[in-house]
């Protein structure tokens, strides 16, 4: 599946500021990069590698505007397996950069959930809890625009039951690790989200790998380019400011080529 990316991020600054930025699509075994241009209006860069050493973090500094114009091609050749039948690794055997995504984090308060998994899920372990947990949250929480905002944490949507991509994916990391799986954010530029913005989507670790799951349900594996990853939306966010920004334009086309 190639993927025609094209974003715009105008941002007007109130004073010299340093913005983390994540925004180009990640080359990785399973989705190749090509064409890639990224135009800073004359703006440098200082590049490092973003999480997990997947996708790149590129820190900027400037006094009044940042505008970035991104471009690239992204091919995409993901083997998809059945998560129904993968199994779950112990805790104890899990590799050691692993190990962080099985413990709670700001967005993700897994710790409060273990009770309710216990007696809401009984039984179910490895693949086939992680099928009923996206089920769960794709059967009972309604995607709101507007209904959440950047300190929404999945506790917050437990209650409420309705958000947008970043509270799904904070959902279903949290009830996951809570059931003993492995999960992080994953931070994509997917075909057919509507509206076309980031997305966010899971990813959950089972049978030694990872496997992308998107519990609001409108991509499939096969259908999202990652751009990073990490523990929730902290790790993750396209633009990180330290100082004030302010959002000018952004758009976000993805097709298919």
């Amino acid at each position: 599946m190639p993927l025609k990316i094209d974003v715009l991020l105008d941002y007007a600054l109130d004073a010299p500021t340093d913005c983390l930025v994540q925004i180009n699509a990640a080359a990785l075994p399973d989705q190749a990069i090509r064409n890639e241009t990224l135009n800073a209006h004359g703006a440098e860069a200082r590049i490092n590698p973003a999480e997990d050493e997947i996708g790149l973090r590129l820190w900027f500094h400037e006094a009044e505007a940042l505008t970035l114009q991104y471009t690239t091609e992204v091919r995409i050749d993901r083997e998809v397996r059945d998560i129904g039948a993968l199994s779950m690794d112990s805790p104890a055997d899990l590799p050691r950069d692993v190990v962080k995504y099985l413990l709670p984090s700001r967005f993700c308060p897994s710790d409060k959930f273990m009770t309710y998994l216990s007696t809401a899920f009984p039984g179910l372990t490895g693949g086939a809890l992680a099928i009923e947990l996206e089920e769960f949250v794709r059967r009972n929480f309604t995607y709101v625009p507007g209904a959440s905002g950047p300190e929404t944490s999945a506790l917050e949507t437990f209650v409420t039951r309705q958000g947008v991509c970043r509270d799904f994916a904070h959902m279903l990391v949290t009830l996951a690790r809570a059931g003993t799986i492995p999960a992080r954010v994953a931070s994509v530029y997917g075909l057919g989200v509507v509206p076309q913005d980031f997305h966010l989507v899971a990813e959950l670790w089972l049978d030694g790998a990872w496997h992308i799951m998107d519990p609001s349900g409108m991509c499939g594996p096969r259908d999202v380019a990652r751009i990073c990853v990490g523990r929730d939306a902290t790790d993750v966010a396209f633009l990180t400011s330290y100082g004030r920004a302010t959002l000018m334009r952004q758009n976000v086309m993805v097709t298919e080529v």
